[in-house]
């Protein structure tokens, strides 16, 4: 395995970057602003994104793109959108149900799931409120219709993909989390020194960082095999992927909010945001330390 991004995978990680830091939300009250919103889904249905996986994007380019959109908080859908596209290629305003729901929903007409060989859709209800305030789900309504056939190999490989792109969202959601807490710690004084200056603080983010570090190494491996490798074991690299970032992203994010003090556990502050988003990710497509025979102590 070689660990290297290729020119083209670091462009696109810089484009989906630049998108996410020009138009995802900067502070919470973004998160209300229609007309902000409207100009992010311009720009990332014009990207193509959505259809990675139909354009011949590996795994590790899909967790590229899933990972930097997590570090901005993009608000609307892609994680789902880029799961139904490899579920159901040409599936148009599609996203991913998952028990009995449509995940990242917003704007999207229809649900697409796996079941038992088979691929299924339903059409996309109304938006539901949830845990996680940038992404939305929606009821599912009408009946089921089989849009397509999925072999064994395909449906594992499929599952593959999913843990992998929710773990790429957990890392870029803890990535986002530690850099505003490292931006704060370097203005926030107390007894006239930053804060980030005492050890009880630089501990803790330096811990962070080392959590982040871990998850990306792992994560790195696990997108390398969803194509490369058997499908049975590129599943419990996948796995182990999704446990260790989902504890990772839940300890830096929830470090982020004891860095910011009082004001951490504000409306206004966006640390409860990214902790909100990390929660929602690391129950979607859970993974169970039962189903690891290896590779984690």
């Amino acid at each position: 395995m070689d660990v290297r991004l290729t020119a083209e995978q670091r462009q696109l990680r810089d484009a989906a970057a630049r998108l996410a830091n020009d138009l995802g939300p900067g502070a919470v009250l973004d998160l209300d602003d229609a007309d902000r919103i409207a100009r992010l889904e311009k720009a990332v249905e014009a990207t193509g994104w959505r259809a990675l996986r139909s354009d011949g994007a590996s795994g590790v380019e899909v967790a590229l793109v899933v990972e930097e959109f997590g570090r901005g908080l993009v608000d609307v859908p892609l994680l789902g959108p880029v799961l139904a596209d490899d579920l159901a290629p040409g599936a148009s305003s599609a996203t991913v149900a998952v028990a009995g729901a449509a995940r990242d929903a917003r704007g999207m007409r229809q649900a697409v799931e796996p079941e038992g060989g088979r691929v299924l859709a339903t059409e996309v209800g109304p938006l539901t409120s949830g845990v996680d305030l940038t992404r939305r789900d929606a009821e599912l309504r009408g009946n089921r219709e089989q849009i397509a056939t999925l072999t064994d190999e395909a449906a594992v490989r499929w599952r593959t993909l999913a843990l992998v792109a929710t773990s790429a969202d957990l890392l870029g959601t803890a990535r986002g989390a530690h850099a505003l807490a490292v931006d704060y710690a370097k203005i926030r004084e107390q007894y006239g020194r930053t804060i980030g200056s005492y050890q009880a603080v630089a501990h803790l983010l330096a811990e962070g960082l080392a959590l982040i570090e871990g998850s990306i190494s792992v994560l790195r491996h696990a997108a390398w095999a969803v194509d490369e490798l058997p499908p049975d074991e590129a599943l419990h690299a996948a796995r182990i992927a999704k446990l260790y970032c989902a504890r990772a992203a839940r300890t830096v994010c929830e470090t982020a909010v004891q860095v910011h003090g009082g004001i951490g556990n504000t409306w206004e502050c966006l640390a409860h945001v990214r902790l909100r988003r990390a929660l929602a990710s690391a129950e979607l497509f859970p993974v169970r330390l039962e189903e690891i025979d290896r590779g984690l102590s």
